[in-house]
């Protein structure tokens, strides 16, 4: 019997897009290997076996120590990412409530977390993620990033 060929794979990760009084909760990353310095979004990838908004809840409780209820999570943008040498599929979900203070729980991979003003990010926010809030803030459901770079 032959066997079917292994089906294309595409990596998911899921982002929280935490807007309140204008300002956007960012991090650096420091430490990391991808884009060190940058500030970026709370996020992280899908481990399997679970929803994406669970997925959101478990990273935000693991770098940022805040508890969100996933029935308060909205899909504000999806990206599909093209980078470098594979494709992603990022969600950014928004929400404007949790429960507890915001700490940076994972400081070997993060050296800030703070607020900013959405129409003032850092210069070193990370391109496409300053696209993705800005796509959230404009009602914009969907983007295609880093395909202009595709050599395939």
């Amino acid at each position: 019997m032959q066997q079917a060929p292994e089906r294309f794979k595409l990596i998911a990760s899921v982002y929280l897009v935490l807007t309140k009084d204008g300002k956007t909760l960012l991090s650096r990353r420091f430490r990391t290997g991808y884009e060190d310095g940058k500030y970026g979004l709370v996020a992280g990838h899908i481990d399997g076996k679970e929803t994406l908004r669970q997925a959101l809840a478990r990273e935000v409780r693991e770098e940022a120590g805040v508890t969100l209820d996933v029935g308060d999570l909205a899909l504000g943008h999806t990206m599909h990412r093209w980078c470098g040498d594979h494709e992603r599929l990022d969600f950014f979900f928004t929400t404007d409530t949790y429960a507890g203070t915001i700490v940076n729980k994972e400081p070997k991979k993060c050296d800030d977390i703070a607020w900013f003003p959405v129409d003032e990010l850092p210069e070193n926010t990370i391109e496409y993620v300053r696209l993705a809030i800005e796509n959230c803030a404009g009602g914009v459901p969907y983007s295609e990033y880093g395909w202009e770079t595709f050599r395939g």
